[in-house]
């Protein structure tokens, strides 16, 4: 009997992971009747987060959450793949910076299954813009300048999980190249190209999901993402490790309103091409010499750079009416959940008087 193969998508962040996550989790039964298994069902955790804390389980990360709220995840994960009958995807952008230590426990944790890595990787042009939204999506409030500054030195957590060389030889180091798979993000609307492209390195038929993903991470634009930096720096708080920030910053105000707004978009600074450029460089020549199987063009990696008589707006400098405008529209979506919170609350207080009054209290 050959072994069971799992194809451990480890990121990277901001390279159609959530597209990807939820298409995966829509369409689990689906791929099941063709063999294939996407662990996503526990009875305690709710499908779209079961992946997420395995990760962070064998990371040893508590992330807006309870303390242990991931406790037992990753052990969970891997019973599933050991018990599978046919090939298993497990997918989170958060691997893609793991420490060698925690890469060695997952292969040591999956021996006796053929391991395969899956990586997808954008241009930088693209994917720092998108990155530094989603730190202040989540609740940092460094500037943009700041945040770049960061990213060209290597001192966050982002600049560690782009690095596509290191990421790649860390996870790569116990496997052969052929089992190294690199999917390329094309440039424009990926569409269903970037899914093919996904499909082809898990090795299944893209028509076996055939439900689209209904959820998008939405970009923000220049005044949204300053409003929420300086929301971020009034509240003051840790602000990655509250569950309420996270419902309603995020998911509500961030992605549920301001994401629909139309603004000016954030792009790279005209001056910072030059490294992103030699990232490009670097990136390609490394994957040329190593071996791995690219699906994709890698030419999809070079960012391209923008017209030149187009100005470039800066997002640490925005104008204070496209933010007076932007902070209307907050305040008032705002002011109807609290009001719809409200309204629930008055009916569950409804519900348990009435229950109170019937069971005689």
């Amino acid at each position: 009997m050959s072994a069971p193969v799992v194809h451990l998508h480890i990121g990277a962040p901001k390279t159609g992971t959530t597209y990807l996550q939820d298409r995966l989790t829509r369409n689990a039964a689906t791929l099941a009747r063709h063999g294939v298994t996407f662990p996503s069902k526990n009875r305690f955790i709710p499908a779209d987060l079961f992946q997420f804390r395995a990760a962070l389980d064998l990371l040893e990360q508590e992330w807006g959450g309870r303390p242990g709220h991931m406790d037992g995840a990753w052990e969970q994960l891997v019973r599933k793949v050991h018990r599978a009958k046919g090939p298993v995807i497990v997918s989170h952008e958060i691997l893609a910076a793991a420490k060698s230590d925690k890469i060695a426990k997952a292969m040591n944790d999956l021996d006796g299954v053929e391991v395969h890595v899956v990586y997808s990787a954008r241009d930088l042009a693209r994917q720092l813009p998108a990155a530094w939204q989603e730190t202040i999506k989540q609740g940092r409030r460094w500037t943009y300048r700041r945040f770049l500054t960061k990213m060209e030195r290597g001192d966050i957590w982002f600049a560690k999980a782009f690095d596509l060389p290191r990421v790649l030889e860390r996870w790569g180091a116990r496997i052969p190249p052929e089992r190294v798979h690199l999917v390329t993000v094309p440039h424009g609307r990926a569409g269903d190209v970037l899914w093919h492209r996904f499909a082809e390195a898990f090795g299944i038929d893209p028509a076996w999901a055939p439900l689209d993903s209904e959820r998008a991470n939405r970009s923000l634009g220049v005044a949204e993402v300053q409003l929420l930096r300086k929301l971020n720096r009034r509240l003051g708080l840790d602000l990655r490790t509250e569950p309420t920030y996270d419902v309603l910053v995020r998911q509500m105000l961030a992605q549920g309103e301001l994401a629909n707004r139309e603004s000016q978009p954030v792009t790279l600074p005209p001056d910072r091409y030059d490294w992103v450029e030699a990232q490009a460089d670097e990136w390609i020549r490394w994957v040329a010499e190593s071996g791995i199987h690219v699906v994709g063009d890698v030419e999809d990696l070079r960012p391209r750079r923008p017209d030149p008589t187009e100005e470039w707006v800066n997002p640490d400098k925005v104008r204070a009416r496209p933010q007076l405008a932007v902070a209307m529209d907050a305040l008032t979506a705002m002011t109807h959940e609290a009001a719809a919170r409200a309204d629930q609350q008055g009916v569950t207080d409804l519900v348990r008087t009435r229950a109170q009054q019937l069971l005689g209290k």
